[in-house]
């Protein structure tokens, strides 16, 4: 941290958010008194911020009781100030710290930040220590937090309360595949390759969706050997050459080898730590190397999109050596000679003849390298916080974040993953045109589809294959009609999340309040519960569905039965139960949690939660014998 301040200064109240995430109420600085916090101001586009995230998980590893961690999420990109993208980024990302939406800049303005990231150090009374920018701050955070935590500790002024956490996580279940974010289609082989990114694993199947095999164990960690004992990081891109798959480990800072053949997995390039800011490269595992989003073989080397470095890579691989190849390590948008340009976070990347295509994220371009000529050529796009949604030609055309790009037929497709978009781009004129999508975040199949934040392409038999990132799924646009189908995965497993508890109601369920209703006293009541699924979706066959009555004076329940219909798009549920004698008032309460999912079982899975509260009143005379409790599903 670039100095404590010398004189400290009292924080500026939480407020001018539009949302809380990770908590069940909003947080101030009261409710954080006793406490060491650690404001990061940040935007999740950013490859720097995404560098800070380990570190963060550090510190609140190591001081649970005396450190809350809060993201200020100050978007760069218009798509990146909604809520539900945030969250999406939460999950992705693995974040479990409160986080705030500051779609207006409120608390940017109010805190002085100027980049992202932004770090600000607040002491247990509410007052502000120490600011900086940038990433790296590890080892002088922890001495801060330290010193602070020991000193007001011994004032007795540390509060170890818990603050309360209601975390993304625990609203959505597991799903065949997690946020892919890359997908490889090989026609010669019948094979797909998907980077099944926050399982940390490599998925082969056909390009019918049949699993051939799983190369990783699921688990975090850097480990080669056997396919089943290998382990990865938030892989990304992939290319093929003969029986070898090479895959960007991205949060490893590693080049991958997998051997289709011995179905073996080993480490090539990187040491596992990420590369200092205009590292010059190196030599296979001796050196380290910084965020690989993607990569593409051409004659005997990897071309690397190494988004950390703000630079495109090349790796011999008959002598393992790597170096930049394209890009100062400036961050930004200069055309011209490979060392002279500058780049902004490439994280995707094709090849045609001599030529390169990668999708430069953070300027929101589609760019060339020329690899007869040695230069850097923007086709369409213009520079920094400009972005879009505008077709057209060259420097009139608007991106917003492109993550993928491939060729087809003397054409660059692209993944316009901020616009939720397939468009596609005509070197010879730098035209661009939409393809696929309407711009809207969704997960709609047939011809008017939707897409939401999709981040790699791939052709294969007159089909482009989407890595569709939020929404779980590989999707598959038929070339010929432009319909757009989800490819079914057959031979995955999914299991349970066990993040809710079967017997709590948990933290985020939703409260219904129904007005009084007159039941009828001694006799049995059939209770109905009403939920309402959305269109196109269905229980999830392979969760349970758990419920609980809590009723007051003067109802029984003992062990009530259940009928679980499983009609769309309703779901009823039918309960029995028996009141008592007359009584003035009281109240059933019914809890449900409940799973579910598309009809095709593909993409996410959904945790629900509900508590409806009724008043009930008895009367012999005038009571009815039937309730029914609605609930409208609503996706996220």
């Amino acid at each position: 941290m670039a100095s404590a301040q010398k004189k400290s200064m009292p924080a500026p109240e939480l407020t001018g958010g539009t949302a809380w995430l990770n908590v069940s109420r909003p947080l101030t600085l009261a409710d954080l008194k006793g406490k060491v916090v650690l404001l990061d101001f940040w935007t999740y586009c950013c490859i720097n911020c995404m560098h800070i995230i380990p570190d963060l998980k550090k510190l609140e590893a190591k001081y649970p009781k005396e450190l809350v961690v809060i993201g200020v999420h100050s978007a760069k990109f218009q798509n990146e100030r909604e809520a539900e993208n945030i969250r999406q980024a939460i999950l992705r990302y693995e974040i479990e710290h409160p986080v705030i939406n500051d779609s207006n800049f409120a608390l940017w303005q109010a805190y002085g930040a100027r980049a992202w990231p932004t770090l600000v150090l607040i002491d247990p009374e509410g007052n502000i220590v120490g600011s900086d920018t940038g990433e790296g701050h590890y080892e002088i955070l922890d001495k801060l937090i330290g010193k602070l935590a020991s000193d007001f500790r011994s004032k007795n002024l540390i509060n170890e309360k818990p603050i309360p956490l209601s975390l993304e996580k625990y609203k959505q279940g597991q799903s065949f595949l997690s946020y892919p974010g890359k997908v490889l289609a090989d026609e010669a082989s019948n094979r797909l390759f998907i980077a099944d990114s926050n399982h940390n694993r490599i998925v082969i199947t056909n390009l019918e969706g049949e699993v051939l095999d799983i190369a990783g164990n699921g688990e975090t960690g850097r480990n080669d050997g056997a396919f089943k004992d290998a382990s990865f990081h938030h892989p990304q891109g992939m290319t093929l050459h003969g029986d070898y798959l090479y895959v960007a480990d991205t949060e490893n800072h590693l080049i991958r080898k997998l051997d289709l053949k011995s179905k073996t997995v080993t480490t090539i390039a990187g040491t596992g730590k990420q590369a200092a800011f205009m590292d010059t490269g190196g030599m296979g595992t001796f050196s380290p190397i910084n965020s690989p989003w993607d990569l593409v073989y051409v004659e005997g080397k990897l071309y690397i999109a190494m988004a950390g470095a703000h630079q495109i890579w090349v790796m011999d691989l008959e002598t393992t050596v790597f170096q930049p190849f394209a890009g100062s390590g400036r961050e930004g948008c200069i055309d011209g000679l490979l060392d002279k340009s500058a780049l902004a976070q490439p994280s995707g990347i094709t090849a045609s003849d001599s030529m390169l295509y990668f999708a430069d994220s953070e300027v929101s371009a589609i760019r060339s390298v020329d690899m007869k000529e040695n230069r850097v050529k923007t086709i369409v796009g213009q520079d920094l916080f400009v972005f879009g949604d505008v077709d057209g030609k060259g420097g009139e055309v608007r991106l917003q974040h492109p993550l993928g790009v491939s060729g087809y037929n003397d054409l660059v497709y692209v993944a316009d993953t901020y616009n939720h978009k397939i468009k596609v781009v005509n070197p010879a004129d730098n035209a661009c045109r939409t393809f696929s999508g309407n711009g809207h975040a969704g997960y709609v199949d047939g011809k008017d589809p939707q897409f939401y934040e999709p981040g790699g392409l791939s052709f294969a038999n007159n089909k482009l294959y989407v890595a569709d990132t939020n929404n779980h799924a590989i999707r598959v646009i038929d070339m010929k009609t432009k319909e757009v189908s989800t490819l079914q995965i057959k031979g995955l497993k999914t299991e349970v999340s066990g993040n809710v508890s079967q017997t709590a109601i948990p933290p985020f369920a939703r409260s219904v309040e129904l007005p009084l209703k007159t039941l009828k006293a001694d006799s049995e009541i059939q209770l109905t519960l009403n939920i309402n699924l959305p269109n196109g979706y269905h229980l999830n066959p392979n969760a349970p569905l758990v419920y609980h009555i809590d009723a007051g004076n003067g109802i029984r329940v003992e062990q009530p039965n259940l009928d679980v219909r499983l009609e769309n798009p309703v779901l009823p549920i039918k309960v029995s139960f028996k009141t008592g004698s007359e009584i003035e008032r009281t109240e059933i309460k019914v809890s449900v949690n409940f799973y579910f999912c598309r009809e095709d079982n593909q993409g996410a899975r959904f945790i629900e939660a509900v508590v409806w509260h009724q008043p009930v009143k008895l009367d012999k005379d005038i009571g009815d014998t039937t309730a029914t409790l609605d609930y409208l599903v609503k996706l996220p």
